[in-house]
């Protein structure tokens, strides 16, 4: 995924909850602090991503852009609607969120989750991808 990939997920985003805020985790999140993270780190073609005041409508990010959804088929990215809770977070992360938002955004914000916090959650997931996405990181 890259940054233009992940502003049209957060278009999409409102356009299909009619909410302007989002909350941007996992690994693309990388993508608010560094738009042009090497290659490497950015080979998820999924954004985990809720609404920031309404995160129940991440069901509804989910069938509309999700993996099997048209949207997926079409452009080969997609949304994973996910929970505040979907994450095991440090105190504090809200206080270091990245925004993305321009013209490309449509009027969303996306809130991307500081690398550091990033790679707090991938520790504590530690499954073999996200320890492999942490050693990219410290490259």
């Amino acid at each position: 995924m890259n940054r233009a990939e992940l502003e049209h997920i957060l278009r999409a985003s409102k356009g299909t909850t009619g909410e302007s805020e989002f909350i941007i985790i996992g690994s693309q999140s990388i993508l608010g602090r560094h738009p042009d993270a090497p290659r490497e780190l950015r080979q998820s073609m999924e954004l985990d991503i809720y609404p920031r005041r309404r995160p129940e409508l991440s069901r509804e990010i989910e069938r509309s852009l999700g993996e099997l959804s048209l949207f997926s088929e079409t452009y080969g990215y997609f949304a994973d609607g996910v929970g505040p809770d979907t994450a095991v977070l440090p105190a504090g992360w809200e206080e270091r969120l990245t925004a993305v938002y321009n013209e490309n955004t449509g009027g969303a914000t996306g809130w991307c989750i500081a690398p550091c916090d990033l790679t707090i959650a991938k520790l504590a997931a530690a499954r073999p991808k996200d320890i492999a996405f942490v050693r990219a990181l410290l490259k």
